[in-house]
């Protein structure tokens, strides 16, 4: 069901089948600490909706690895960000293409947190342009509340802590220089702030949280909480419709 591999013979029956759904994962590459590596967003993105993608039948476009990351700094190497308008254009762009193939539930999974707001907006510019489209922006640790709490656990800005890095060692253990967990540890530094400091002055090290505590079986536990989560989520979404059928444009229902 990766959007991808199918041709352009393939789709139309597959977006049928799927009562014209589509997930668009959205990660992102950025500093992960000295343990973990860059791409620990967008591996999880594409992880994550692939196998939510085989239990739901949902096509799956292909992962977008770049993401709204500008708040990492340039203190450490690895970051590659765009600006937030950059990441709204896109958005709004593959948003309007798939439409043209047909998609008319669109999931945007999301799984790194600065992407939210420019998602958001994309959102906004999607649904006012195409009256009959529906898009969510679900923020993969919020899918649930069981997942929420786990990736807040040690920290409220998170971030390369226990749940990201155990994540990793259940679904992609070459991303963790398990070594170096001991010693990646650093506290959040954001309780009780008025404004929104950049990592540069919240972190040491890049983290945010407690990755000496990660392991690989509860990993699997979460991840399969979200596999799970999503899939009922997307599910849900196959079958909604909006509560009124008045048009967006005028005061005439289709």
């Amino acid at each position: 069901m990766f959007w991808s591999e199918l041709t352009w013979a393939e789709l139309p029956e597959k977006i049928a089948e799927a009562n014209q759904a589509a997930i668009l994962p959205i990660g992102a590459t950025e500093q992960h600490g000295p343990h973990m590596g860059c791409g620990m967003d967008y591996v999880l993105a594409d992880i994550l909706c692939s196998a939510v993608s085989t239990l739901t039948n949902v096509p799956m476009l292909p992962t977008m690895p770049y993401g709204c990351s500008i708040g990492h700094s340039q203190r450490w190497p690895g970051t590659l960000a765009i600006q937030p308008i950059t990441l709204i254009n896109m958005m709004k762009d593959i948003g309007d293409w798939a439409y043209h193939s047909g998609i008319r539930r669109l999931f945007i999974v999301n799984t790194h947190v600065t992407n939210a707001a420019p998602l958001r907006c994309a959102l906004e510019m999607l649904r006012a342009e195409h009256d009959d489209m529906m898009v969510t922006v679900i923020n993969s640790a919020h899918i649930s509340e069981r997942v929420r709490q786990f990736h807040h656990a040690d920290g409220d800005d998170w971030h390369a802590n226990d749940a990201e890095t155990s994540l990793m060692l259940a679904t992609a253990p070459h991303m963790v220089r398990t070594e170096l967990l001991n010693l990646a540890d650093d506290p959040d530094r954001t309780e009780g702030l008025v404004f929104s400091h950049p990592v540069n002055r919240t972190s040491t090290n890049g983290v945010t949280g407690m990755p000496s505590i990660s392991t690989a079986e509860k990993g699997q536990e979460w991840f399969q909480w979200m596999v799970e989560d999503l899939s009922r989520l997307i599910q849900q979404g196959l079958k909604e419709t909006p509560p009124l059928a008045n048009s967006y444009f005028s005061n005439h229902a289709h």
